[in-house]
């Protein structure tokens, strides 16, 4: 049983062309770039041999049993496969037990491909999942229904899915192409070619299905000559009559136990909702040719009626209700006239989903455990004389049989220490826990980084800007959705420091990847601790940048992740690499590019997009935000305004603006001149200002104002005639932050359009 999804290569030639011409490597295998293009997850995982249980979910001829075959061509573990239809039990045993066998033998686990898995009943897949559970087998399931519901829940928990698409148009023509070319296993040896419109009908027929495709390329090449095969170099022309007989036009889509009858119920409704009466008539006559039962479909009308319109035209649920009884009155075919009746009255009705509400104050109940009033227990109950029910005010003994009173329970606050799990309602919350974690990740790294023993222009300005979770979470969550990333993108984030875009692009790129440049190694040994609470293959890419851009060889973490299968054994070579090409990530081509402030300094964003430009950027999306320096607080705004302050707000304003200063002295204007000498064209998308509460400690005002700090020395020399005034000054800013101090974080959001 052992690799027997293959045929052997005595047997090639009497397979059928679709068989024969089946990808047997990554590099041969089309389409399906979303998870199998360099640097996905899934392409590395094949490359290092650590897959892990997957589920392949799509249409048919979109590639996942050709996968298995890839898996299988490139793993050294034993690969069996069964198909779910043919398989009975006994195979199902006979297959585990060739799986614990090679266990004891060499340690492996095997490889246990089940194609068409949702045709298993439910023991069957039951029977299965003891061996996945104990890594006896890593299952590969592949199905053309949506697993979620046709797959053992507790068996789809356990594996990945991924979702192939149906292919699109180059696809198939690259198929063609290269079974035309192929001269062991397609029709390389003869001179194919099509006429006018021929092959076109071929590939827009085949509606994204390889298989469909070959099949007919098949047929009509095989069916063209006189013999076959002809002649070696005997030319074959296929002509459109060819063409239309060798593929039919798919049946309509519909099963009414799989995902077509989900998918256009939704369609259905959905059209609905969207006040769409042409389209509600499309679905609901796809429906009834297909056979769909009536009662199925005015059920979901109802449900309709109080989801989508509700109160805003109260008598919906009557017209679908009146509707539905008259068809059981009346039956098909004139049945279809109530159908359409109601279907129209729906889709022309205005909408309201105020009903939803509802489930509003269900998630209130599930996240509050609250005391009822005093005042709305029941006093019936009241043995013990707690004084329940006393206060409550009996509405029908006043006028209009209403009183105000309180009804709702008081709010609860509390803290809850606790870290939400993987399954059921904790999955929902999960990730926007982890997110207020990582925040506060970020937080204490950049209050750590106000932290150091000499003060320079770098720490002011970071406290000047503020350090508040708060504050960092809304700039994360703005640049995350400016970007708009989807699980199959590549992202490259620089000065990944604190991890404030590196987790939350993590967490969102499941089948691309997500590589992080770190400018201090202490960042980096955090984040390789807090990168393990990842899945291995989820894990981002990490490095820091040292003073001579080169790859720290200290600095290259989770180098498994690069699809490398002998891991850090593989530093020296990558190492090289980078000193030739002075790229980071020399096996990457990026789809996006994050960073919040990616440079401290004017001359810091030339070396920034400098830097990008070497890590296979071209074409990716370019964004990045950063606080403008100059427009944080001055400590003269503290004070009331006088001589001496307005002195003092003059000495500020000439550090703060002196362009011989690149630490301050800057713009966004500036930011944007340095992008368009480097190549690189910015758009401005939006300029927002935050402010938060900050106290400032006498230490920290001893520090700004040393002789030693850029800021300090510079303030002295103003006052250089006046040095009493300044003290006075000082004095007087030590009384006023013994009470917090509203700050303003000015911060720029930019792109590469």
């Amino acid at each position: 049983m052992s690799r027997d999804l293959f045929e052997t290569a005595a047997a090639v030639e009497r397979l059928p062309l679709a068989a024969r011409m089946r990808p047997r490597t990554l590099d041969e295998y089309i389409g399906q770039e979303h998870i199998v293009g360099k640097g996905r997850l899934l392409r590395r995982a094949i490359q290092a041999d650590r897959l892990s249980s997957v589920i392949f979910f799509g249409p048919p001829g979109t590639g996942k049993t050709t996968l298995a075959q890839v898996i299988a061509n490139h793993t050294k573990s034993n690969f069996l496969s069964l198909n779910a239809v043919l398989a009975g039990v006994q195979q199902i045993r006979d297959a585990i037990a060739s799986a614990e066998q090679y266990k004891k033998l060499y340690g492996k686990p095997t490889i246990l491909f089940v194609d068409e898995v949702h045709r298993w009943n439910r023991a069957q897949q039951d029977a299965l999942l003891p061996w996945v559970e104990n890594g006896t087998v890593i299952f590969i399931g592949a199905t053309t229904e949506n697993p979620f519901f046709e797959v053992n829940k507790a068996l789809v928990s356990r594996s990945r899915v991924f979702q192939l698409k149906a292919l699109t148009d180059a696809d198939l023509y690259r198929t063609v192409e290269r079974c035309l070319q192929d001269m062991e296993r397609g029709y390389g040896k003869w001179k194919v070619s099509f006429t006018e419109g021929a092959l076109e009908h071929l590939v827009e027929t085949a509606v994204g299905d390889a298989r469909s495709l070959l099949n007919a390329l098949e047929l009509a090449v095989e069916t063209s000559t006189e013999h076959w095969p002809p002649p070696a170099g005997t030319e074959i022309i296929i002509d459109m009559q060819a063409a239309e007989e060798s593929i039919q036009q798919k049946a309509v889509l519909y099963d009414k136990d799989g995902d077509y009858h989900y998918d256009i119920i939704s369609a259905f409704i959905k059209s609905i909702r969207g006040s769409d009466p042409d389209a509600a008539l499309y679905w609901l006559a796809r429906m009834v040719r297909a056979g769909e039962s009536p009662h199925f479909i005015f059920r979901r009308m109802l449900i309709s009626a109080c989801e989508d319109i509700g109160l805003a035209e109260p008598h919906a649920l009557t017209v679908v209700t009146s509707a539905a009884a008259a068809f059981d009155r009346i039956g098909l075919p004139e049945g279809r006239y109530h159908l359409t009746h109601a279907a129209l009255y729906l889709a022309t009705c205005p909408k309201s989903n105020s009903s939803l509400g509802f489930f509003d104050a269900l998630k209130a109940v599930e996240k509050e455990q609250t005391e009822v009033p005093n005042h709305l227990k029941d006093a019936n109950r009241d043995g013990e004389a707690f004084g329940h029910g006393e206060g409550y005010l009996y509405p029908h003994a006043y006028r209009d049989h209403w009183i105000a009173q309180q009804y709702l329970p008081d709010e609860l606050i509390g803290r809850v220490f606790y870290t939400p799990g993987y399954t059921g309602y904790e999955e929902k919350i999960r990730n926007e826990v982890l997110a207020k974690r990582e925040t506060q990740l970020a937080a204490i790294h950049e209050a750590a980084e106000e932290k150091k023993d000499s003060f320079t222009v770098e720490d002011w300005q970071a406290r000047t800007e503020g350090s508040s979770a708060e504050i960092l979470e809304q700039i994360r969550d703005t640049l995350i959705g400016l970007v708009n990333l989807s699980a199959d993108d590549r992202v490259l984030v620089y000065r990944a420091d604190g991890g404030l875009l590196l987790w939350p692009s993590t967490r969102i790129t499941l089948n691309g990847c997500t590589a992080g440049i770190f400018e201090h190694q202490e960042a980096l040994q955090s984040a390789l601790r807090y990168a393990e609470t990842f899945e291995f293959l989820n894990r981002p890419i990490m490095t820091v940048l040292s003073s001579n851009t080169r790859l720290d060889e200290k600095a290259v973490a989770a180098s498994e992740n690069m699809g490398t299968p002998d891991g850090m054994a593989n530093l020296e070579s990558i190492v090289n690499t980078n000193e030739k090409s002075r790229a980071l990530f020399p096996e990457l081509a990026f789809d996006v590019v994050l960073s919040y402030n990616p440079a401290a300094t004017a001359n810091g964003f030339a070396a920034f997009f400098s830097r990008i430009a070497q890590e296979h950027t071209a074409g990716a999306r370019i964004l990045f935000a950063f606080p403008l320096p100059q427009q944080g607080l001055r400590l003269s705004a503290l004070l009331p305004s006088d001589e001496s302050v307005n002195l003092f707000a003059a000495a500020e304003e000439a550090f703060f603006s002196d362009s011989r200063n690149t630490r301050t002295a800057w713009t966004e204007n500036t930011v944007a001149d340095i992008a368009e000498k480097a190549g690189y064209r910015i758009q401005l998308l939006k300029k927002v200002d935050y402010q938060e509460k900050r106290l400032i400690t006498q230490a920290e005002l001893g520090r700004w104002f040393s002789a030693e700090s850029e800021y300090g020395a510079s303030i002295r020399k103003a006052f250089a005639l006046e040095e009493g005034v300044l003290e006075k000054i000082i004095q007087q800013l030590e009384q006023r932050c013994r009470k917090p101090a509203v700050y303003t974080r000015t911060v720029v959001y930019m792109s590469v359009p």
